[in-house]
């Protein structure tokens, strides 16, 4: 009997100290079990003294802050350049990259990331799931080719409605709206409201937002082969552009052009994604309008985002550093520091994008925005898809005709 009664309580001593165990583990601070979980990951990969970070140009100020608690976290100075990063950043690493003068990590538009692929110049980023969670799934599928993750989100950009209060003192909140409104101003000699929509770039978003697509997307891929540009949908978007050049609502011109006449009080609103146009007291700034029957406008999304460079020899520590950069508070100090917009699904809530006007008004444009595909074929869409546009907007030819001409030649333009 003494026997069992020992036994029993040490069983209970040992249930009740395995508890306070774990409870002491559960109330760990949060900071500790990150760094234990960071112990605990498995890498052969040496720890590099230093890591190289290809930043645009006037940009990388901004990196300073981020780059020393990186380092004081994981214990790996950063380095960073500033490099064009239009044409610059692409051709020095196509350069430096097969002599080994290649950075770590470089930042690029999404738009080129199959083309980075096809010439082997960046990798593929293996990261957890929550990594990529709080991003936008379009951003995420931007950066994603044949179906792999070639690189994280980094800034966004997409167009808006930017309007002269004095002319226009609240935003329209429909396309319809906007066209009524525009059309009595033409019976004076002011415009209200411009965009370049003879250029395919700027009425990318009317096209896609009515049904139309580029390529057919099947998850993570995109077909080539399959082209909804002179789609039901897409010619109802142009269409709908096409009705705006009838009634004369909307003035001719490349960008500059419109630009110009809205710095100069002759048009009332314009769409635009150029910060330059926004900085004026009198100027209110509001996602796009919608279009007929509610849809949002498909604004297109341009992106940048962060890239592993094919050369480097630490992937691992690099990851490591892409992910830092990305995740949620340093975009946000980014943001404080550029004005750049990391497109995450929360961002609008953020203090700091709600006492911007700007940054609101692209952060909830960002939600609806598209971005162009990022592959290589899509370089063969541009010219046909411009000229196309310049048809239907000179009221040259209809837009059905006009789009199956297009499609025709981007098609032959495969062969070539």
């Amino acid at each position: 009997m003494k026997k069992s009664m020992i036994y029993l309580l040490m069983s209970l001593f040992l249930i009740a100290t395995g508890s306070a165990c774990e409870s002491s583990t559960n109330k760990e601070p949060k900071i500790v079990k990150e760094s234990k979980k960071r112990e605990q990951e498995i890498t052969n990969e040496e720890k590099p003294e230093k890591l190289i970070v290809w930043e645009e140009e006037k940009k990388g100020g901004a990196l300073n802050p981020i780059l020393k608690g990186f380092e004081k976290e994981y214990g790996i100075r950063v380095e960073y350049k500033e490099v064009d990063v239009d044409d610059g950043m692409y051709t020095q690493l196509r350069r430096k990259g097969p002599i080994g003068k290649s950075p770590d990590i470089v930042t690029l538009s999404h738009e080129k990331v199959g083309q980075l692929v096809e010439e082997g110049l960046i990798q593929e980023i293996k990261v957890a799931e929550e990594v990529v969670t709080p991003f936008l799934e379009t951003a995420v599928f931007a950066e994603t080719y044949q179906g792999k993750l070639f690189g994280l989100p980094k800034s966004a950009v997409t167009s808006v409605l930017v309007y002269d209060r004095r002319m226009l003192p609240q935003a329209p909140k429909t396309m319809n709206e906007l066209y009524k409104k525009a059309k009595k101003m033409r019976q004076g000699k002011e415009y209200g409201f411009a965009a370049a929509w003879n250029d395919f770039h700027e009425a990318y978003g009317i096209v896609i937002g009515m049904g139309g697509y580029v390529f057919k997307r099947d998850g993570k891929t995109v077909s080539p082969a399959d082209i909804g540009l002179n789609n039901e949908g897409a010619v109802r978007g142009a269409s709908y552009i096409q009705k705006w050049y009838k009634a004369r609502a909307i003035p001719e011109g490349d960008k500059e052009d419109l630009e110009k006449m809205f710095r100069e009080g002759k048009v009332a609103s314009i769409m635009s994604s150029k910060t330059a146009l926004m900085e004026r007291e009198d100027v209110g700034i509001a996602p796009m309008p919608k279009l007929p029957k509610g849809t949002p406008m498909k604004t297109i999304l341009e992106m940048k985002g962060w890239h592993i460079t094919a050369f480097t020899q630490y992937p691992y520590w690099s990851t490591k550093l892409v992910e830092y950069l990305s995740n949620e508070k340093n975009a946000l100090l980014r943001f404080e520091k550029t004005g750049e917009i990391p497109p995450m699904k929360t961002i609008s809530d953020h203090k700091a994008i709600k006492d911007s006007e700007r940054a609101q008004a692209i952060a909830i444009q960002l939600q609806y925005a598209e971005p162009v595909p990022n592959i290589p074929e899509m370089n063969k869409v541009w010219g046909p898809m411009d000229s196309a546009m310049k048809q239907i907007t000179a009221l040259e030819s209809k837009p059905k005709a006009a789009l199956d001409e297009a499609v025709k030649k981007i098609v032959r333009r495969y062969d070539d």
